[in-house]
């Protein structure tokens, strides 16, 4: 049997509906709401998901920044050798 809310099966019952169709009708009712629930959960993931994108991003940037400074003061010792060569 599926998943069914009961409260809604007795309201719709007690407000003229067959049991078959009460039954019916709460059990797609309560397999829309798993449904909202599973799309809930899985927003949340990715809501997660894209934070933490955004943090590695961040520091990825971060090191290459890093990097490209250091390159770059390695260049300027490299050029003051070579001055000092020459």
């Amino acid at each position: 049997m599926a998943l069914q809310l009961g409260s809604l099966r007795d309201a719709l019952i007690e407000a003229g509906a067959t049991s078959t169709s009460a039954s019916s009708a709460a059990a797609e009712v309560a397999e829309y709401n798993s449904r909202l629930a599973a799309t809930d959960t899985r927003l949340a993931v990715l809501t997660w998901m894209a934070g933490a994108n955004i943090a590695l991003a961040f520091l990825v940037l971060a090191s290459v920044f890093a990097i490209w400074n250091t390159v770059g003061d390695l260049g300027g010792q490299i050029v003051q050798i070579a001055s000092r060569i020459h």
